[in-house]
């Protein structure tokens, strides 16, 4: 049960770090002459889901409990 609490507690972190560096990450613009490019990211319900699923697993590792 260590390691399931260890894994979802990473997992947890890994995922609300991702989703909120979609959110927040600079838009990036390329100018090229002629040519303009933006690179733009609206959050979407696949970056709420994945901070949501982070969170979730946070909570289910922080309250699983140790077998004996």
């Amino acid at each position: 049960m260590k390691i399931l609490k260890l894994i979802l507690i990473i997992t947890g972190i890994a995922l609300v770090a991702f989703g909120l560096w979609n959110v927040f990450a600079p838009t990036e613009t390329i100018d090229a002459g002629l040519i303009a490019s933006n690179d733009t990211v609206d959050p979407n319900n696949q970056t709420f889901g994945m901070i949501g699923l982070g969170v979730i697993a946070l909570v289910a590792g922080a309250f699983l409990k140790n077998r004996r």
